[in-house]
């Protein structure tokens, strides 16, 4: 009887704006299924029982430039195949395409359009975002809202979603998320992660933005198989780490940064950085440490073509570090026994490249010929003692 009493519902709704969303959606038992017929539905609408809401990818649901356009007050629910358009433009209130503040909920293969903020998960666990495509307003960068946001929330799962013409994302205060297989392009933040132990970013496409994926104090971090590239806004990095222990850079792409990656010191000898199998190439600096201290884990990395390879605050800092096996495009030894190893190490010391590091408003005369003249004369004839940043024992050749 209850199959029968929503096919009859669905039926009879007619595909027309005059309808009362909010009315159908009240009207829809617990477990049910609305199935929105083609047309443009008047917002806000919410939703507080698990229900299937299905706007099979022709109902729009538009807000007319006031608020959130959709809320999720429930668990268990499932949202999938509409267009969310036109939220408020109010910060203060973070008017969302779509805001969910219950558990378990599965959102899928909507359109989020012409919003402020895309989507924000508010003290909600174990959703499942995925496969949405997220456009926001056409604001000024400081203007816009975050893609998707978390807060106080723990096991989501944000996948497959394609975000452009946004702020960030951000999970804070949020462990143990999940966010994979995302596409970004054109905001400032690719991923903002504070206070957000756990969290694991793996095969996204980050790209166009002012600074890539910045990790704070949050311990545990995973950063796999991500492509993060045109990342020059503001001296941004691809990737950096800010008190965050026992984090994991592993099998990335790090291409066309301003610094492909950037951590402070580590907080003890057993939370450091493991850094292994990324790429990083064709940016201005490979990878920038600072502190008064070493420790982190390079290994097994590919330097290609990087204005500069590696940078540091200060003397020792870089050496305190272990470098292992890693492929540098600017080593010159040989390979004598062809076992893919240099016969040398490879070693990194600066000579006129410290007056930049140590005088940062020099650095705009980097690379200057009065500076590539000065750098030459120091390394043919040192003048003034320089210092290793880095002493790689096991070069690989390939």
């Amino acid at each position: 009887m209850r199959n029968a009493a929503l096919l009859f519902l669905s039926l009879a709704l007619p595909a027309w704006a005059g309808q009362d969303l909010q009315a159908l959606i009240d009207a829809t038992p617990p477990q049910g299924e609305l199935r929105l017929p083609p047309g443009r539905y008047a917002g806000p609408a919410v939703v507080t029982r698990p229900l299937t809401l299905d706007g099979q990818g022709r109902a729009v649901i538009d807000n007319g430039g006031k608020g959130t356009v959709l809320t999720l007050r429930t668990s268990g629910a499932v949202v999938r195949g509409l267009t969310l358009a036109n939220s408020g433009a109010s910060n203060d209130a973070m008017d969302a395409g779509l805001r969910i503040e219950g558990d378990d909920n599965l959102v899928e293969n909507n359109r989020i359009e012409e919003v402020l903020f895309g989507m924000e998960i508010h003290q909600g666990d174990r959703n499942r975002v995925r496969g949405n495509r997220i456009v926001g307003k056409n604001l000024p960068l400081d203007l816009r809202g975050d893609a998707i946001r978390l807060w106080n929330s723990r096991g989501n799962l944000v996948e497959g979603n394609d975000m452009r013409r946004v702020r960030d994302i951000t999970v804070a205060n949020s462990p143990g998320n999940r966010l994979a297989g995302n596409r970004l392009e054109d905001g400032r933040y690719a991923l903002h992660i504070v206070f957000s132990p756990g969290t694991v970013v793996e095969q996204n496409r980050l790209r166009d933005t002012v600074t890539g994926i910045v990790v704070l104090y949050s311990e545990s971090a995973v950063i796999r198989r991500n492509f993060i590239g045109d990342v020059t806004g503001g001296g941004g990095a691809c990737i950096t780490f800010k008190d965050s222990g026992e984090g994991l850079v592993e099998d990335n792409d790090i291409l066309h940064c301003a610094t492909g990656l950037q951590a402070n010191a580590p907080l003890s000898g057993e939370r450091v950085l493991t850094i292994r199998r990324n790429r990083f190439a064709y940016n201005t600096i490979g990878i920038s440490f600072y502190g008064e201290q070493g420790g982190h884990r390079v290994i097994d990395n590919r330097f290609e073509n990087n204005l500069s390879q590696v940078v540091t605050s200060a003397a020792g800092v870089g050496s305190a570090n272990d470098w292992r096996g890693n492929y540098w495009s600017d080593y010159q030894g040989f390979d004598r026994n062809h076992d893919g190893v240099g016969d040398t190490p490879y070693e990194l010391d600066f000579y006129a490249d410290r007056i930049w590091m140590e005088i940062p408003k020099t650095k705009f005369f980097a690379n200057s010929p009065a500076f590539e003249l000065l750098d030459f004369l120091e390394r043919l004839a040192p003048f003034s003692a320089p210092y290793t940043i880095l002493r790689d024992k096991a070069p690989r050749m390939r």
